[in-house]
């Protein structure tokens, strides 16, 4: 079932090697250790906290860079900023399953010889002009969370280029074993088990209509909350296939009657599960703030993004009626300010 899902997981992303793991922070953990990076990885802080905790995990130093306000991903140009003789590699995130300028990071790696991690747990089955961006850079990783866009319960992989790369990561995801009594490195209990691969292999059957569900959910928040001042939400660009993952809506506490968080108290109190993705940011957690990259000047956009957006909920068996319940909570809030 293992071999069968990576098989057909590579033929469905587009891409060339596939290796699942158990779940995608053992899959970041690997990734770095199979292109045996060393000293500094500029990442960013506007993420979950496994993509930061996999660094040290290796014995690095995670630096942190600000992010482009519109599409929540590292801006090359502060990227090319933060590098240092230590450098050796960036670690982006595509930030809601948008891409990030995969373009001109690679021209900034390019250029100093870094290589290049993409932390691509939301862009499962993302695709820019009819290409998967899971092919960007030197490695791509996923997660299958349960929450994820396609999950096998729990579980993750990494998207590699060639065939050598994906033997070494083999043996680190299964303890060094070349057979029963070879071992060539040092790896670690990460694989997939077969009850998660054949889960895989069903919810593969489904995606195409749980993707359709998405983005018709989408659209329902984005007709709803259209022209109303003080919300944002997110804009695919042209040429872009997304994977409708997640619902963020930004909040501008200076326009709309309630800031994120009161917004966030009042679908909380009814019952509805929102998330604040991601706050706060991975910089601010005792661990990490104290880094001079982590330091809030430094990250302006980040700070201020991590405070505005909201991201609704959106899952494929979401009822109409659930999903008006939500709409509501954020119209009746809009319409406050008028009504005092």
């Amino acid at each position: 079932m293992h071999e069968r899902l990576e098989r057909e997981l590579a033929a469905y992303l587009g891409v060339e090697h596939i290796c699942l793991f158990a779940n995608g922070t053992l899959a970041l953990v690997a990734a770095l250790q199979a292109l045996r990076i060393s000293g500094e990885v500029i990442t960013t802080p506007y993420s979950f906290v496994a993509t930061a905790h996999s660094v040290l995990w290796n014995g690095l130093k995670p630096v942190f860079v600000d992010i482009d306000p519109l599409t929540c991903n590292l801006d090359p140009a502060r990227v090319e900023e933060a590098i240092t003789p230590s450098t050796s590699a960036i670690m982006p995130v595509h930030c809601y399953g948008i891409p990030c300028d995969v373009e001109g990071i690679q021209r900034v790696a390019d250029t100093y010889g870094l290589k290049v991690i993409y932390d691509a747990a939301h862009a499962f089955g993302v695709r820019q002009d009819g290409a998967s961006i899971l092919r960007s850079g030197d490695l791509s990783i996923l997660s299958f969370h349960a929450t994820k866009v396609f999950n096998t319960f729990e579980g993750g992989a990494i998207v590699c280029p060639d065939a050598k790369i994906k033997k070494r990561i083999d043996y680190l995801k299964n303890f060094g074993f070349v057979d029963e009594v070879t071992v060539v490195a040092p790896g670690i209990n990460g694989k997939m088990n077969e009850v998660q691969a054949a889960f895989g292999l069903l919810q593969l059957k489904h995606l195409g209509d749980a993707l359709k569900s998405r983005q018709r959910l989408f659209e329902r928040y984005r007709d709803a909350f259209f022209g109303v001042p003080g919300l944002r939400m997110v804009s695919p660009g042209q040429g872009l296939e997304w994977n409708y993952s997640y619902c963020p809506l930004y909040v501008d506490e200076e326009v709309f009657p309630l800031s994120r968080d009161a917004l966030f108290m009042r679908m909380r109190d009814a019952g509805i599960l929102a998330r604040r993705y991601f706050y706060p940011l991975i910089s601010e957690f005792p661990m990490y703030r104290g880094l001079d990259s982590a330091q809030p000047r430094r990250l302006g956009n980040a700070f201020s993004i991590s405070r505005q957006v909201i991201c609704l909920p959106i899952f494929p068996h979401m009822q109409d009626q659930e999903q008006d319940e939500v709409i509501s909570i954020v119209l009746d809030a809009a319409r406050e300010r008028a009504d005092g």
